[in-house]
């Protein structure tokens, strides 16, 4: 996978256990955050022990609508090998997701699975420079992180968010807290350039 060679839409997929909480979580704030470029990026999510059909876990939801997304229609899905070979960029809640997706698929997802937390600190806006389309700019931050994995320093603890079911309502915030944060330093990567663009053009 290249920038040049960019699939004309490019697919994210978030992984937790049961697709209640984390993982959608983060599938709508990135959805959210990615609106402007919905036509080529799609966000989606799944759980590596989902029961299809449940309903997003309550505390999740009511996060969600506190910061602004919306919960309704979200329901869970079971992780699958044809869901990670669809998929551009797999990101998973913790390690361990990462691990499942890579082990459904190996081929496809050993250099396009991360935790949600650990491309987040390696993705690098400069991987993209000088590429507008938004789908296009994710192939070359998947590509640059990929790359920089194993040479950056890490901290296998704060690159996985813990499960917040059954948590204190402080430890569930501060899980939305730590997803809000890796999906905002990846969103900002994806739409950089595009930002850039912007600013030049309006002060023409």
């Amino acid at each position: 996978m290249n920038a040049t060679s960019c699939p004309s839409r490019f697919r994210v997929l978030m992984v937790c256990t049961g697709n209640l909480y984390r993982s959608p979580l983060a599938e709508c704030l990135l959805r959210e955050r990615l609106a402007a470029a919905r036509e080529t990026i799609h966000v989606s999510s799944a759980g590596t022990e989902a029961v299809p059909g449940t309903p997003m876990a309550a505390t999740a939801a009511s996060l969600l609508a506190e910061w602004g997304g919306d919960p309704s229609g979200m329901v869970a899905r079971r992780l699958t090998a044809a869901l990670v070979g669809s998929s551009d960029l797999v990101l998973g809640a913790a390690t361990e997701h990462r691990e499942a997706a890579v082990r459904l698929s190996p081929v496809r997802a050993l250099s396009r699975a991360f935790s949600l937390r650990e491309f987040a600190r390696l993705v690098r806006a400069e991987d993209a420079a000088g590429v507008v389309d938004p789908a296009a700019r994710f192939v070359a931050l998947v590509e640059g992180a990929a790359a920089r994995r194993g040479s950056a320093p890490a901290d296998a603890a704060d690159d996985d968010v813990s499960d917040p079911l059954g948590a204190s309502p402080a430890e569930a915030r501060e899980c939305m807290k730590r997803i809000a944060e890796s999906v905002e330093r990846i969103a900002t990567a994806v739409l950089s350039d595009n930002r850039a663009r912007s600013r030049v053009a309006e002060s023409e």
